[in-house]
């Protein structure tokens, strides 16, 4: 007959760590109140899952490497007025378009909040049990190379493969050699219809040919990225520079009001 002490053993064999801190406190809370087998199960259960998702889910956002800060709430759509906001919140609630390895493009001007758009989307889909990663492009390129020069390139592509997302931002500072033009290229054919990427570029298309050495390769880049996308363009001013020259203003008003009367 099978005796209850036993059960932490068994538990931590089968590791249910949770129900193993819990089994206990939970039988004397099923005795308390009047719980049958199946509920008391039931309960240790749900903790069980539960805290195996918080854990899941706390891994997935350390090993994301996401900047900081950049959520959907703080994000400022009325600097955009004429943006759809309700397809960023939709991406960002909704990974069926991650389920079927569709891309995400961004493009737009300098500090006009497409990172943190692309950043919002991927805070929104961890939160769903995405797996995702942040990269600057010319960073992700360059360990790409690394890895080639070692023989190692297919080995980084299938660590790379167990994310569903890979963000690559600012890919126009990749600089315009047959090294890393190359490694980039392969990492879109590689990920082609297999897993979802999110880019953030400056420059549009036309003016891709700045980042491949030649027109074929570009024309093929641009084809498998765009054959299952969104694509995003953002026309507004630049945050930062709004801000920084909001930071002006503030201060020669300082100065202004500080100044004796006599000198105004």
């Amino acid at each position: 007959m099978p005796h209850s002490s036993t059960l932490p053993v068994l538990l931590k064999q089968l590791k249910l760590s949770t129900m193993k801190a819990l089994w206990e406190s939970y039988l004397d809370k099923a005795k308390e109140q009047g719980w049958d087998p199946a509920t008391y199960l039931t309960a240790l259960c749900e903790e069980e899952v539960n805290q195996r998702y918080t854990r899941r889910i706390t891994r997935f956002f350390k090993e994301a490497k996401l900047p900081p800060g950049k959520t959907m709430s703080s994000f400022d759509f009325n600097h955009i007025p004429d943006f759809d906001s309700g397809t960023i919140e939709a991406m960002s609630s909704d990974s069926s378009w991650v389920e079927r390895s569709e891309n995400l493009l961004f493009f737009g001007p300098s500090g006009t909040g497409k990172t943190h758009l692309a950043v919002a989307i991927c805070n929104g889909l961890i939160e769903q049990g995405v797996r995702v990663r942040y990269y600057q492009a010319t960073a992700l390129v360059q360990e790409l190379q690394r890895a080639r020069a070692e023989l190692q390139l297919e080995k980084t592509f299938a660590r790379l493969d167990k994310y569903r997302v890979l963000i690559l931002d600012d890919i126009g500072y990749v600089k315009k050699s047959d090294a890393e033009t190359h490694v980039l290229f392969e990492l879109i054919a590689h990920r082609y219809e297999a897993g979802s990427m999110i880019i953030t570029a400056n420059h549009p298309f036309s003016e891709w040919d700045k980042i491949f050495t030649d027109t074929m390769m570009t024309v093929a880049a641009i084809d498998r990225l765009v054959h299952h996308a969104s694509i995003i363009e953002i026309q507004a001013e630049s945050f930062r520079r709004k801000e920084a020259m909001g930071n002006k203003t503030i201060k020669r008003d300082e100065r202004e009001s500080s100044q004796p009367e006599s000198k105004k």
